[in-house]
């Protein structure tokens, strides 16, 4: 492989010597075309040339080599991270064109969702409610019941007091002082006995 790295650039310097050696001829015309060619002096160009050439390739060969090669390397390197880089571009994009049009039923479903904690929330607050004013008239039924049980042992108590006062009054009148003694005997000998 070195070799033909060699040969080629043998065969490009002399092509190259070549070019400018007619070149520089067509230059001088007709003066050229008497003289000929100088020999003597393209080899000592083309000798000259191989020489720098190959003491550049023996010095600095292997760090020019090295540098190509790593330049290559990193090319390489470069080109597979960029590969990589694309193919992770496009599975992040086929995931956000998939989120995006998922986004219209997860939007959907959200909605939804809400909608039924809503009713769930209303349904429980109508319950609680319900079960309050269940529980409030229990406590008025009850608070009416003790309310009319107060109300109608006052109205016997009143009555009650009334009808001794009315009884009183009428034995009063009708009873004489004898009478009221002889009662008041009479009661106390059966409670006496009994």
């Amino acid at each position: 492989m070195k070799k033909l790295h060699l040969i080629a650039a043998a065969v490009l310097v002399l092509g190259v010597a070549a070019v400018a050696y007619a070149s520089g001829e067509a230059a001088h015309g007709a003066e050229a075309a008497h003289h000929g060619l100088n020999w003597k002096d393209f080899l000592f160009r083309v000798v000259n040339f191989v020489l720098v050439f190959g003491v550049i390739a023996k010095l600095a060969g292997k760090k020019i080599v090295g540098f190509f090669r790593g330049r290559t390397q990193q090319i390489e390197n470069q080109l597979s991270d960029l590969d990589a880089r694309k193919a992770d571009a496009a599975k992040r994009l086929a995931d956000i064109e998939a989120s995006i049009s998922n986004l219209a039923a997860e939007k959907a479903a959200i909605e939804q969702e809400y909608r039924r904690q809503g009713e769930a929330l209303r349904d429980s607050i109508v319950a609680a409610a319900e079960a309050k004013a269940v529980q409030i008239k229990a406590q008025a039924a009850t608070a009416a019941e003790a309310e009319a049980r107060v109300a109608v042992q006052q109205i016997r108590a009143e009555l009650a007091e009334s009808v001794v006062s009315a009884a009183a009054a009428m034995l009063e009148k009708k009873l004489s002082a004898k009478d009221q003694e002889k009662l008041v005997d009479e009661y106390l000998t059966k409670v006496v006995f009994n």
